[in-house]
């Protein structure tokens, strides 16, 4: 069996428990959009499920129905099944510290695997998060069906942001498509001449900042960025291509940091710690964000020339 068949069958795994989702969303009675919400679900979980074997238009129509339903606000968490705190703390305090077992199980699993073997990161952080949650199961003596609604009601609680990383990412491959970093380049060298090692440096540093916070993904942003701007404004003028591409995709996360855009890092947390203040993550990451980029333009600088 290949690689890509071994992720096919992690991508299914995935849609079954977003159609697990659906279900329970359909059953919501107290959500004033569980039908918008179950159909949410469902779409997803088909385009993980069996996507691969649909038609680029029915997954693009099936996107579109998701773009109307988010647009109508026909997408709501809803009610979600309550977790019983005495069990719960009943339950970490027998545990003690191997509570935290199954989640460096699948640290070291998917490090092991992607290192070791010629399956490769993905492959590996499935196969180390089957495994880990076999683990979580035992040690907690859990069954199935406590399972089944603790992996509903998390992805339910997490909600559209967490399909947000997979659109961003196609969308990079669009622009990227579409020329849009010949674009940019065209723009700047209307406006700043090459030829300034250090104006070529903040350039690219900031341009890198500033459009993975719109996309909310710096691998996105990366390959429009870097050959917009970092090839002919900084590898051209001499810099080392190793170096400028790896601060440039640091400097990415800089704006990551900054960004609820970013929804894997900056949402998922807010709505997992069930955080009042939308942008509670962002405001205490973006002082930290901007002495960064400050730091990754002067290593740029000297390091890439």
């Amino acid at each position: 069996m290949n690689v890509n068949n071994i992720l096919e069958i992690f991508y299914v795994l995935i849609g079954l428990i977003m159609i697990f989702a659906s279900i329970e969303s359909f059953r919501d009675k107290d959500n004033s959009a569980r039908f918008g919400t179950g159909l949410f679900w469902l779409i997803m979980g088909v385009i993980f499920a069996v996507g691969k074997y649909l038609p680029n238009l029915v997954i693009g129509l099936l996107l579109v129905l998701v773009g109307i339903l988010s647009l109508f606000k026909q997408i709501k968490v809803g009610k979600l099944k309550e977790v019983n705190k005495e069990v719960a703390e009943k339950s970490a305090k027998r545990l003690g510290a191997w509570l935290f077992f199954p989640s460096v199980v699948l640290a070291i699993l998917s490090i092991l695997i992607s290192q070791f073997t010629k399956l490769g990161g993905q492959v590996g952080i499935g196969i180390a998060s089957v495994i880990a949650l076999i683990t979580a199961m035992i040690l907690s003596k859990t069954d199935g069906k406590t399972t089944y609604h603790d992996s509903e009601r998390m992805v339910r609680s997490v909600g559209t942001a967490g399909i947000l990383p997979q659109l961003l990412a196609t969308l990079g491959v669009i622009f990227t498509a579409s020329g849009v970093g010949d674009v940019t380049s065209k723009a700047i060298s209307g406006i700043f001449p090459a030829g300034n090692h250090l104006l070529g440096v903040t350039l690219y540093c900031v341009a890198m900042v500033i459009f993975t916070m719109v996309m909310g993904n710096a691998f996105a942003a990366f390959a429009v960025i870097t050959a917009g701007i970092g090839i002919p404004f900084v590898v051209a003028q001499g810099g080392n291509p190793a170096v400028v591409a790896a601060i440039g995709m640091t400097s990415g996360y800089c704006g990551t940091l900054m960004t609820p855009m970013a929804a894997n890092f900056n949402s998922l947390p807010v709505a997992l710690l069930e955080i009042k203040d939308n942008l509670g993550v962002i405001k205490q990451q973006y002082p930290l964000a901007l002495i960064l980029l400050l730091i990754q333009i002067v290593l740029m600088y000297f390091l890439a020339f």
